[in-house]
């Protein structure tokens, strides 16, 4: 909870760049979630290294969420900092057929970046929304590649602020959709991505097929959180959940995409608890059928009911 005196911290520490009890539905992509404690846009790496050694000092609770993208906010909102690194997109291309990118970069500027100076290799994620610092954190992909394949090291900040780390690859551990080996509450802040030298219009074709085929397989015209749950070893997500009879099935103002099973869409007033409702129904539906556990690939935050 952010009480008066540490109000009166954060607003020392970052002026106009905090702002308090700001409804994170405004931030998520699903459209759904109940209030921030505070919000802070931190402009540099001094600002936030501040900010996180105010956190950890004063003993609150705090969150990264970029585009909004793979979490779901509870109705009772965060009682922390979520803190927001969107205004973190330099990207350049580096000697060595390299890309840095900071962790606000999101995937449209990326792909753009790409396709206007003929580098190949980041394709694959061009439909993949979020940002850098999401994609990584989640090891976001397609099943034939990964941010793993691709990341050649990545900057973090320490948990307190204290320390700025370059980590390579063989320092990481990737796994699907996770990136392990991390302390507890760092943050990502940028990375450098391998590439190749392509051409403008080799590059152009092999996104729009891409993002075409996403676009008729996915519910991309309303709003959603991305990838429900993980697929499970051998098998898809969504299948499952098709094969179970929940396509289509709403409660309140959600609904399982009648196009993709794995996604859970917002008609128009949903709530977390709607989207939870149908979380809930589909893992215990798929497992009372198949035995097959589905894990949440959408980060939750906050309160369950």
């Amino acid at each position: 909870m952010i009480t008066p005196a540490l109000r009166a911290r954060l607003e020392e520490a970052l002026g106009d760049r905090v702002r308090f009890d700001v409804p994170l539905s405004r931030h998520t992509s699903l459209r759904v979630g109940g209030p921030a404690g505070a919000v802070a846009s931190p402009h540099s790496r001094e600002d936030l290294a501040h900010l996180l050694a105010l956190c950890h000092a004063q003993r609150i609770p705090r969150v990264v969420i970029g585009s909004g993208f793979n979490v779901l906010v509870s109705d009772d909102g965060f009682p922390g900092v979520v803190i927001r690194l969107n205004g973190w997109r330099r990207l350049e291309e580096r000697p060595g057929a390299a890309l840095r990118a900071e962790a606000g970069v999101s995937h449209s500027q990326i792909t753009n970046f790409c396709i206007e100076r003929g580098l190949a290799g980041l394709e694959f994620a061009c439909g993949i929304p979020g940002n850098v610092g999401g994609w990584l954190a989640m090891n976001a992909g397609v099943p034939a590649r990964e941010m793993g394949d691709v990341v050649r090291e990545i900057e973090v900040m320490s948990p307190t602020g204290a320390r700025i780390r370059h980590l390579r690859r063989d320092e990481l551990r990737f796994e699907y959709r996770a990136l392990r080996g991390l302390a507890p509450g760092s943050l990502i802040l940028s990375a450098l991505f391998d590439v190749g030298i392509s051409t403008r219009d080799r590059v152009r074709n092999e996104v729009e097929h891409l993002l075409a085929a996403r676009a008729a397989s996915q519910p991309l015209h309303v709003p959603s959180c991305g990838s429900v749950f993980e697929n499970p070893p051998g098998d898809f997500a969504g299948r499952l959940v098709e094969s179970v009879g929940l396509k289509g099935q709403r409660s309140g103002g959600a609904q399982i995409s009648p196009m993709h099973a794995n996604f859970i869409t917002n008609l128009g007033g949903a709530t977390a608890a709607d989207v939870l409702a149908l979380i809930e129904a589909a893992q215990k539906r798929v497992f009372d059928s198949t035995g097959i556990r589905l894990v949440p690939e959408v980060r939750i935050l906050g309160r369950r009911a």
